[in-house]
């Protein structure tokens, strides 16, 4: 399938998204804010399992709740929704009749669950050879624990996160902590799209299509980065440091006198112009504390005096005083804060979209800024079923006692 070329970079393709909840959804909310469009597969009656994770929900005019769970909402704008009961046959001829007017599938089933309704790669393959095919789950399709259902929360723990995150064990509050968001969800779904970018990359040079086998695990492994290597290097498990830096001090958070700021002095010249800001220059001048490698070695009694010295000004105070002398800093926001935010404002991180059951969706748009094929938001999150009639005439020529037919039995 293709269509000519447009003004959005993915304008020429389309995805069938058989995913839900957050890995697969983001992934594909990716590939339609760049243009292409995504069908997306819900099961009739329910959709997708965020449908019901709320509340919160998407207010109407009147201030009442809609169905649309703003959890839902978060990942699946610009996609078109079409129920289709998979366990079917007539369910599944439907799924590959639209995997061949497709040019990538995206699904996160329990390893091998759609080789029983015929949705496999090797099926749809048979249908279309140059299909991309992008399998999600959480341990991937081999290995012993392929065949477990996969939790970002767990995958947290077991991929090694959670023993870098939260505030050392000896400290109030100390002990291991998830991040505030599906992180290994989120970044598996970032990672998927490069994927799919690089196999539609290949498929456009040499005509193939291929396989694709993400794991919520390998991602989560493979994200924490200089974390690996300072293992791989010494051989010793890095251990949570709460907010602070296990290389460079100071770089954590510090109490102001009526919140909190986040200090990344990142060089000795950094650090010499922090302390000075602060009316404490003697602590740079300290050779205990005069490099990075002095101040890791003795952050114990450093960091105290610094939390002092950082609590007699305020929030404001602080980021003023430390912007004017190019030490890098700043506030822990809210999220009321941060969409007050003047650069948050000025970069269009808010998008609000016009919603049939809600009036108008508030979201937030792609960071992707693109000279010339930016993303576009055209559609806002689908309601359950919404497009299911306008796909089957549209793509596969079914006609209106066709598609009568097809609910009649529960098909669609």
């Amino acid at each position: 399938m293709t269509t000519s070329p447009n003004s959005k970079a993915l304008g020429h393709i389309r995805v069938l998204d058989l995913t839900r909840v957050l890995a697969g959804p983001w992934c594909a909310q990716n590939l339609a804010d760049l243009g292409a469009d995504v069908i997306k597969i819900e099961r009739p009656g329910a959709g997708d399992d965020t449908r019901s994770w709320g509340p919160p929900y998407l207010r109407d005019a009147q201030g009442h709740d809609t169905s649309e769970a703003a959890y839902y909402l978060a990942a699946n704008r610009g996609k078109r929704s079409v129920t289709v009961d998979i366990a079917s046959p007539e369910g599944q001829a439907i799924v590959r009749d639209l995997a061949r007017n497709s040019d990538i599938v995206i699904e996160n089933y329990k390893v091998g669950q759609l080789a029983k309704y015929g949705l496999d790669y090797a099926s749809l393959k048979a249908c279309k050879p140059d299909i991309i095919y992008c399998s999600i789950t959480g341990f991937g399709q081999d290995g012993p624990y392929a065949h477990r259902a996969g939790y970002d929360f767990i995958v947290q723990g077991i991929g090694g996160f959670m023993s870098l995150t939260g505030e050392r064990d000896e400290l109030p509050g100390g002990g291991p902590q998830k991040a505030g968001v599906a992180i290994s969800d989120l970044m598996t779904g970032m990672y998927a799209t490069i994927a799919i970018m690089a196999a539609l990359s290949h498929r456009d040079r040499c005509g193939e299509g291929q396989y694709i086998d993400m794991a919520l695990l390998d991602v989560q492994v493979a994200m924490l980065a200089n974390m690996n290597t300072n293992y791989l290097a010494s051989g010793v498990a890095p251990t949570r440091w709460g907010n602070a830096h296990p290389n460079i001090v100071p770089y954590q958070t510090f109490a102001a006198s009526d919140g909190h700021i986040i200090v990344a002095a990142g060089n000795d010249a950094q650090y010499r112009r922090f302390v000075a800001a602060g009316g404490r220059p003697e602590l740079a001048d300290d050779p205990r504390y005069a490099t990075n490698p002095m101040r890791v070695r003795h952050r114990q009694v450093l960091v105290p005096m610094l939390a002092d010295m950082v609590k007699c000004k305020t929030r404001q105070e602080w980021i003023a005083a430390l912007e004017a002398v190019g030490v890098p800093c700043g506030p822990i926001n809210t999220l009321d804060e941060v969409f007050e935010n003047p650069q948050v404002v000025a970069r269009g991180l808010r998008v609000d979209l016009p919603h049939p059951t809600g009036g108008t969706v508030k979201l937030v748009g792609s960071p992707i800024r693109m000279s010339g094929t930016p993303p576009q938001y055209d559609r806002p999150p689908p309601l359950l079923g919404q497009h299911t009639d306008e796909v089957l005439r549209e793509l596969l020529g079914k006609g209106e006692q066709d598609i009568a037919d097809l609910h009649g039995k529960g098909v669609i």
